[in-house]
């Protein structure tokens, strides 16, 4: 069966060079981090003293640093309002979220008009129902009482990991119903449109930060670890992973240039040494 959405398609023999290797004037030329939230800050679903740490001394080097996740409007409207951070994607591209603090102001940006994303979550809860009763063992994830924009199925946070198998059931089932769909280390997302975290990452980059799409190529940083965050991987010249991609090795699509020694949190704090050390 054709799963290649997500990212189950073998990748050519990995190119992933330890970062360490990343060149002094590469990191000097970084002026945005772009990060993945779960497995990638956080460290068995917790947010460590060091990685939170090091997201503050970006801030404070003038870094702008933007979390690009999987997670629900609900979190990141906090997450945009309280962390030190410049602006927050989210739903793996629904949205992007920035608050002025100054302003006190929230922009929220969304890919779809509310009543488009009224009429996709009728179609989500259907496709929910429907991929619990025919996958034993998945479920509507926790947070999505939190969701604006998509459907994310719990394949391993809250419930027993999922074998390979039934991800894949998961992902085409979407897919049958024409929706999108996406792996990331804990949940299955899906959705209906032609966005990703890519797509709005550069809209992000573009109209708040007036970057072009070029610029951003070597501008950005982006570092993730799992399946759904292939198409930055492929994008982004200078994309790392933490040492946990390696896990899903063979089933992406695309991999990071770079690799940190340090899995999770401990690896981002890696990157933001490297990063900081190179200013």
């Amino acid at each position: 069966m054709a799963t290649c959405s997500i990212a189950w398609t073998l990748a050519a023999e990995s190119v992933m060079r330890p970062l360490c290797e990343f060149p002094l004037h590469a990191r000097r030329a970084v002026r945005f981090v772009l990060c993945d939230i779960d497995d990638t800050l956080t460290d068995g679903g917790r947010l460590t003293a060091r990685a939170y740490e090091a997201l503050e001394r970006l801030d404070a080097a003038g870094l702008t640093v933007v979390p690009v996740t999987g997670r629900p409007a609900g979190w990141c409207d906090l997450i945009a309002r309280l962390w030190p951070v410049a602006a927050v994607v989210g739903e793996n591209g629904a949205f992007y979220f920035a608050y002025d603090c100054k302003e006190r102001r929230m922009t929220r940006c969304f890919w779809k008009t509310r009543r488009q994303r009224r009429e996709d979550r009728g179609r989500l809860e259907l496709l929910g129902a429907r991929i619990v009763a025919q996958v034993p063992g998945a479920a509507v994830a926790a947070d999505q009482a939190f969701r604006e924009a998509d459907l994310a199925i719990d394949c391993r946070e809250d419930v027993a990991p999922l074998p390979d198998d039934a991800i894949a059931r998961i992902v085409a089932i979407f897919e049958a119903a024409g929706a999108q769909a996406k792996v990331s280390s804990i949940h299955v997302n899906g959705w209906f449109g032609d966005y990703d975290k890519l797509a709005m990452s550069r809209r992000l980059l573009e109209r708040r930060f007036g970057v072009a799409p070029e610029a951003a190529r070597e501008q950005v940083v982006f570092v993730g670890d799992s399946p759904n965050d292939a198409p930055m991987f492929a994008h982004f010249v200078h994309a790392v992973g933490v040492a946990n991609v390696r896990d899903f090795s063979g089933r992406l699509v695309a991999e990071p240039a770079w690799v940190t020694e340090a899995r999770g949190g401990a690896g981002f704090a890696e990157l933001a040494a490297a990063l900081l050390g190179a200013r």
